[in-house]
């Protein structure tokens, strides 16, 4: 595993994940992008993780891409760096996998935002289940400053998150705005002072629920949410009947009966990217 990602799971199967280029505000080089991925996959089968908590180290979460990118783009000459290719059954390509790696980890990630997330850093952010920022934290879906379109899974994520009017004037605009209106717009689930503290509590309350049902509710949810009426409820149904009477459902049912903290066993149902 990369440097440039670090990934610490403590006793209680929380993974602190950190963007760890603090130098550069985190930014996208071709090292970074595949870093990222590379630490997503990792947790896709890791059955002792409950709750994954996405940060950035230094000043800020992400500053999007590596201004030896936009030189590149320039014309000028930049280092050709062998890339990291996602999974050969994804259509993403390997900018766009950093962002959706997120949404195929089985348990639910959240993303904790201070100083900035642009462009690119954005759309990682976006890749999370929940998102927790700091009051004074800045967004932008910059890629328009530099002639070009978002181009991180940005259309599997936004769509979920905000109307398609609001979506289209941060593209077109490509303004900074920071988190009372990404709360507002619903980009932002929760402004914290501390937003990694906050991140990481509720990581850990999350822990403490049955690693079975926290991975099918995530399953239902990104699967069925923009599915028709009959796809949605045959799913609730099947994924509640691999549920009932399993052995970490009955521990959660003897655990409130009996007064005393459950002991979870590690999820035994096989994940998919």
């Amino acid at each position: 595993m990369s440097d440039l990602v670090t990934i610490d799971i403590n006793e209680r199967g929380v993974a602190d994940v950190r963007l760890n280029r603090p130098d550069k505000y985190n930014a996208l080089s071709p090292q970074m992008f595949d870093a990222i991925s590379l630490a997503g996959e990792a947790l896709i089968d890791e059955k002792s993780v409950r709750a994954v908590v996405l940060s950035g180290n230094g000043r800020g979460f992400c500053a999007g891409l590596d201004f030896a990118g936009f030189r590149g783009m320039a014309g000028e000459k930049t280092e050709r760096v062998e890339r990291h290719a996602p999974p050969s059954n994804r259509p993403e390509n390997g900018a766009q996998w950093p962002a959706l790696v997120w949404k195929h980890v089985p348990v639910p990630v959240i993303a904790a935002v201070h100083g900035v997330a642009y462009g690119g850093g954005f759309q990682i952010a976006m890749g999370a289940d929940i998102r927790v920022a700091a009051p004074d934290a800045k967004f932008s879906v910059m890629e328009i400053k530099w002639g070009i379109i978002p181009d991180c899974s940005i259309t599997q994520t936004l769509r979920d998150l905000v109307r398609l009017d609001v979506a289209k004037e941060l593209t077109f605009t490509g303004r900074i705005f920071e988190s009372p209106e990404a709360a507002e717009l619903g980009l932002v689930t929760r402004v914290a002072d501390d937003p990694l503290e906050a991140a990481m509590d509720m990581a850990e309350l999350i822990a403490t629920k049955s690693p079975d049902a926290i991975r099918l509710g995530k399953q239902l949810f990104e699967d069925s949410w923009r599915a028709d009426t009959a796809t949605g409820v045959k799913m609730e149904a099947q994924l509640q009947g691999r549920l009932i009477g399993s052995p970490n459902q009955v521990e959660a049912v003897k655990a409130n009966f009996e007064e005393r903290p459950p002991r979870f066993a590690d999820p035994s149902q096989e994940q998919r990217i």
